[in-house]
């Protein structure tokens, strides 16, 4: 089993309906939520997030870069609270 790739701080979004947070706190969660959950006004940002945490899952990149992509996948698809 791969690890899940921890974030040091959850990344909190605002998915489906108006007040419907979801609190993410792995690489795995990340890119569990970007393949399955994601609005879909999917852009680059989103893209990059992906592949990002699919590469920090394998251990070619770090689960600060993948949460740091999330972050930015969040805010082009405007669903990010913190």
């Amino acid at each position: 089993m791969i690890d899940s790739k921890p974030f040091e701080k959850p990344v909190v979004v605002e998915l489906g309906h108006v007040g419907k947070y979801r609190q993410i706190s792995s690489t795995r969660e990340a890119a569990e939520c970007l393949m399955t959950v994601w609005p879909l006004n999917r852009g680059e940002r989103h893209r990059d997030a992906l592949d990002t945490c699919l590469k920090a899952l394998e251990g070619y990149r770090s689960p600060a870069d993948a949460r740091r992509a999330l972050i930015e996948a969040a805010r082009e698809s405007e669903v990010l609270v913190t």
